[in-house]
């Protein structure tokens, strides 16, 4: 017996209803088909299974020892139909499944874990990945499909034309240092008046550290030389909390570092001049088509620029 191509999801609904009702009349009408049509549904059954399923009493209708069995395994199926029903219609409508993203610091904190935070908190159910990491990671995570949509900058040699790019912003520079620093406080600082500190900032190459850089070039003053290199934001904590060291952060970052949620004892520094970072964008693979949770959250990010 091949039952697997031979019984549909409406003879396993009558299997189910005639054991419930224990009358053929009744279950009939409860898949609003007709008694004629119902019997000989179940007479098709029956023979492609090889033996009765249910004892034919005047009156109502038992269920045989192999009856018993099919049914275990019928409302087993049944079941699993419904739930996949349910979860296929969750994901098509974006209430469900799984969002993965990945964006550089300062947008992330920024915009991205907003707009995760909205959908998630209409729809609990949608599973979130997020990778923070520098541009070049992102950029090909995204071309290896392990993420849905990034927010980061591209690169001279890559090839715009394989996103979907979505115009964002440019990051601002903020100086962070702890609140005993000596120019904590002090308003409108001249690049000269910070040179001379010890920093603590993102390896050379990076977009923050360029930015600095150049806005030193471009003022006439020394860059920094007292430097310490590091891209972990909790090294770069460490180190602030132990010394009047300065560390250059996005400013969505230094907005929620130095905020009271977090008891934290930074502050930054305000300086006469200020420091942006070139433009990130969002970008999404042009051959992959999003999943409904994730254009939940692309079209909440994009609120947010």
């Amino acid at each position: 017996m091949d039952l697997s191509r031979r019984l549909k999801p409406n003879h396993l609904k009558l299997i189910d209803e005639i054991a419930k009702k224990q009358k053929l009349q009744l279950a009939a009408e409860a898949l609003s088909i007709s008694q004629p049509a119902a019997s000989r549904m179940l007479a098709d059954i029956e023979t492609n299974m090889g033996t009765p399923l249910f004892v034919r009493h005047p009156r109502w209708m038992e269920l045989t020892q192999a009856g018993q069995a099919v049914l275990r395994h019928v409302r087993v199926v049944l079941w699993e139909l419904e739930t996949l029903e349910a979860e296929v219609e969750s994901i098509a409508g974006g209430r469900s499944g799984v969002v993965r993203v990945g964006a550089v610091t300062g947008p992330a904190v920024g915009c991205l874990m907003p707009a995760l935070r909205k959908v998630k908190d209409e729809s609990p159910d949608i599973e979130t990945t997020i990778e923070v990491g520098p541009s070049v990671q992102l950029v090909r995570g995204l071309r290896e499909g392990r993420l849905d949509f990034i927010i980061a900058r591209l690169t001279p040699e890559q090839d715009s034309s394989e996103f979907h790019v979505y115009p964002a912003r440019s990051e601002r520079v903020t100086l962070l240092v702890r609140d005993t620093h000596p120019l904590a406080g002090v308003p409108d600082l001249p690049l000269e008046a910070v040179a001379g500190y010890e920093w603590v900032i993102q390896e050379r190459g990076s977009p923050i550290r360029q930015a600095v850089e150049a806005a030193f070039l471009e003022a006439g003053t020394p860059v920094p030389a007292n430097v310490s290199n590091s891209s972990s934001l909790l090294i770069v904590l460490s180190i602030i909390a132990q010394a009047d060291v300065i560390s250059p952060q996005s400013e969505e970052v230094a907005e929620i570092l130095t905020g009271s949620a977090l008891g934290a004892r930074l502050v930054a520094l305000q300086m006469a001049c200020d420091m942006t970072v070139s433009p990130y964008f969002v970008l999404s693979n042009r051959s992959q088509q999003l999943p409904r949770a994730s254009e939940r959250v692309l079209k909440e990010v994009l609120k947010r620029l």
